[in-house]
């Protein structure tokens, strides 16, 4: 019997239950726990462990890795196993670049082509995003905001741009994971309210106006600053080094 075909049903946190090809879910709960940031960067995802988790052979595992890999969340390293990636800084400053211009494309085309139930849809999103966030399920929330951004670009109906989108999203999440500063406020459920506004009106300028500054605020919340911080012991508590050298005051 072929494994790929057997159903796998996998129930995701909210209670919906996954259907499709076993790698197909696999795929799908990692992205997911990704997005939500419940897997952080760095963290080792063992094939024997997956393949316990889900009841599959490390072969429909690996296909799922592979899928991850190729769209840049997941690093594949040779006899040493699998991680969740971990953006560098140059690589988060140049993955928040494509970002921004794939998003003007995105917002532009989503202009001419969103249909009414594409923007009904969207509005449902963000009503749910927000009750995430207000009844304290940030992962939750992390993630529908994500799926904002995937569905807005089903609606631009270009399926490219669909595709990069997915990636950039994920590794947006690993980013925010990674590198976020001490606020952890999140209100983008407000700033996506006003962008559906404007695509509705039809209004390309201004919606792209708020989609950058959408991304500007996502952006000002990250510390990209690469003097910030060090795996240099001696460089991280220098000024201890500092204090001793300094004279004691006489009495």
């Amino acid at each position: 019997m072929n494994e790929q075909l057997q159903p796998l049903k996998k129930p995701t946190r909210s209670g919906k239950v996954r259907t499709g090809t076993q790698d197909d879910i696999v795929y799908a709960h990692i992205f997911d726990a990704i997005l939500e940031q419940r897997l952080a960067p760095g963290t080792k995802l063992s094939e024997e462990a997956l393949g316990e988790i889900f009841g599959v052979s490390r072969t429909i595992i690996r296909r799922a890795l592979s899928r991850l890999a190729h769209e840049g969340v997941v690093l594949l390293r040779p006899n040493r196993g699998a991680v969740v990636a971990s953006p560098s800084v140059e690589e988060a400053r140049q993955i928040f670049f494509a970002r921004r211009l794939v998003e003007r494309a995105i917002t532009e085309l989503a202009v001419q082509h969103a249909s009414a139930e594409q923007l009904s849809e969207l509005r449902q999103m963000v009503k749910d995003e927000q009750a995430c966030f207000a009844r304290g399920d940030r992962g939750a929330g992390i993630r529908l905001s994500g799926e904002f951004h995937l569905k807005l670009a089903e609606a631009a109906k270009n399926a490219p741009l669909v595709s990069f989108q997915r990636s950039l999203v994920s590794q947006t999440s690993l980013i925010i994971a990674q590198y976020e500063s001490g606020n952890r406020s999140h209100c983008s459920y407000d700033e996506h309210n006003q962008l559906i506004d404007a695509i509705a009106a039809r209004d390309a300028d201004k919606a792209v106006s708020l989609m950058m500054h959408h991304m500007d605020h996502i952006d000002s919340k990250l510390n990209l600053d690469e003097d910030g911080a060090s795996d240099d012991l001696h460089a991280v508590f220098s000024h201890l080094a500092l204090a001793k050298k300094k004279p004691r005051a006489t009495r």
